[in-house]
């Protein structure tokens, strides 16, 4: 394999509720609205090669359409016009985001596929379509290349560029792809600087 996936996803949210761990009695469950993903080649100078945001109807334990939050509105600028005009039902998507990946391992940064294949899927009643050993972490890569745990725990996608003082074109945090190049932008930094090699992604 010659690259990999970076991606992120954006989940429904309400005020307080990632205090509440989302069992607040009026929280949403945290069913993802938005995927972005970002493929980075892992040859030569390591260019992106292709990126994709796909937007996703949420849909709740009834079955029916999910209500977006203000608060969720006002970070991600997803507007329930977005999604009706761009979202796609959650298998349509998964779908999607397998064949751009072709079958390279998918990395976020922490654990999206909890929400993303987790929750999502089982409030929606649909089989995972893709397997847990799929999906990895990329804070492991940063204590790959050195940086400390405590460093690593105080990052957060957005920030990461900047830590590392990259420059690079404009990102929107709290957007599925924005993050994702955030992530993509300092993993390959750090490939190019020598502190990163393909085989640290699992890749040969």
């Amino acid at each position: 394999m010659t690259h990999v996936l970076l991606y992120d996803c954006e989940f429904l949210t309400a005020p307080g509720a990632p205090m509440r761990f989302w069992n607040g009695p009026r929280d949403p469950d945290p069913l993802i609205a938005q995927i972005g993903a970002v493929k980075l080649g892992l040859e030569g100078d390591c260019p992106i090669l292709d990126q994709v945001r796909l937007h996703v109807l949420p849909r709740g334990r009834d079955g029916a359409r999910v209500a977006l939050d203000p608060l969720f509105i006002r970070l991600t600028g997803i507007t329930e016009a977005r999604l009706d005009a761009e979202g796609l039902p959650l298998a349509e998507a998964l779908a999607r985001l397998d064949a751009f990946s072709e079958g390279s391992t998918l990395w976020s940064w922490g654990k999206d596929e909890l929400n993303l294949v987790g929750v999502s899927c089982w409030i929606e009643g649909i089989a995972p379509p893709l397997p847990p050993s799929r999906f990895r972490n990329a804070c492991d890569l940063l204590l790959a290349a050195g940086e400390t745990l405590e460093t690593v725990q105080g990052l957060r996608s957005n920030t990461l560029p900047a830590h590392f003082g990259i420059e690079h074109p404009p990102v929107q945090a709290h957007d599925g792809l924005g993050d994702a190049l955030a992530v993509t932008y300092t993993l390959q930094h750090l490939l190019r600087t020598g502190r990163l090699s393909p085989g640290d992604f699992g890749q040969t």
